[in-house]
C-alpha cells in the first residue's frame, strides 16, 4: 500500500471522527440543555420546598406562640372564670350570709322576745320613757316607732319625724332601746286631756307588749307624741 493511499485513509477517519464528535457535540448540547431545566427543576423545586419548609416552620413557631399566648390567656380566662365563680360563690355566701343574719342570728324585735317597762321621768317634764330589753338569743332590729295606745283611746300619737335615727337600732342579747313619750303639754295649752292607766306597745313587726303604768296613771292630752325608737336613752329624752 502506497504512502498516499494511507494519508487518505486516515485524513478520511479523521473527518469521520471529527463528524462523529460534532454530532456528539450537538447531542451533549441538547442533553445539557435537558440537564439545565432538570437542574433548574431540582432548584425550583428545592426553593419552593425550602420555602414551604419555612413558612411551615414560621407557622408551627407562630402557632407555638399563638398557642401559647391563648394558652396563657386560657388560665387568666379561667382564673377569671374561676373569680367569676368564687363571686358566684360569695355572692352565694353573701346570700347565706344575709340569710344567717336575717333569720338565724337576727330578727325584729317585738313583744315576743323583748321586755318593756314605762317610766315616769323628772326631766323633761310630763315625759314617760319606753325601754326594750332584748331577751332573746339572738340580735333583734328595733326599727320604727313604738304604736302606743293609751288607756282606751282610739287612735295612736304620732312621731316627731325630726328623732328619726341615723341608723336601724339594733339589740344584742340584754341590750335595750328607748323611745321617749311627750305626755300632755306642761304649759296646760293641750286639749282633751284625759288619765291613762294602761298601755299597749306595737312594733313594727310581731307581738305586742303591754307595760305597766304608775298605779295613778299618766295624764295625756292632745300633745301626746312619741318619739323612734334609740340606741341611747339621751337621745330618747331629747325631744
Amino acid at each position: 500500500m502506497s504512502a498516499r493511499t494511507v494519508r487518505t485513509r486516515l485524513l478520511a477517519a479523521s473527518t469521520v471522527a471529527l463528524a462523529a464528535l460534532a454530532l456528539t457535540a450537538c447531542d451533549n448540547g441538547k442533553g445539557v440543555r435537558d440537564e439545565g431545566p432538570s437542574a433548574a427543576s431540582e432548584s425550583s423545586a428545592r426553593p419552593g420546598g425550602s420555602t414551604t419548609a419555612k413558612p411551615a416552620a414560621d407557622s408551627g413557631t407562630s402557632s407555638g406562640g399563638s398557642a401559647a399566648t391563648p394558652t396563657q390567656g386560657a388560665p387568666k380566662g379561667s382564673t377569671g372564670g374561676s373569680s367569676g365563680a368564687t363571686g358566684g360563690g360569695k355572692a352565694a355566701g353573701g346570700g347565706t350570709g344575709g340569710g344567717i343574719g336575717g333569720g338565724s342570728s337576727r330578727t325584729a324585735c317585738n313583744g315576743s322576745n323583748t321586755r318593756t317597762t314605762a317610766t315616769e321621768v323628772s326631766r323633761p317634764l310630763d315625759h314617760l320613757l319606753l325601754t326594750v330589753t332584748n331577751t332573746g338569743s339572738k340580735n333583734c332590729d328595733l326599727t320604727g316607732y313604738p304604736i302606743a295606745r293609751f288607756g282606751e283611746a282610739q287612735s295612736v300619737p304620732p312621731v316627731a319625724e325630726e328623732t328619726h335615727p341615723q341608723a336601724v337600732v339594733t339589740l344584742a342579747p340584754g341590750e335595750s332601746g328607748y323611745a321617749g313619750v311627750l305626755l300632755s303639754a306642761g304649759d296646760g295649752s293641750g286639749g282633751h286631756g284625759y288619765t291613762a292607766k294602761t298601755l299597749v306597745i306595737g312594733f313594727a313587726k310581731g307581738g305586742s307588749s303591754t307595760p305597766a303604768l304608775p298605779a295613778k296613771g299618766v295624764h295625756v292630752d292632745d300633745k301626746l307624741t312619741v318619739t323612734y325608737w334609740q340606741q341611747s336613752l339621751d337621745d330618747a329624752l331629747s325631744y
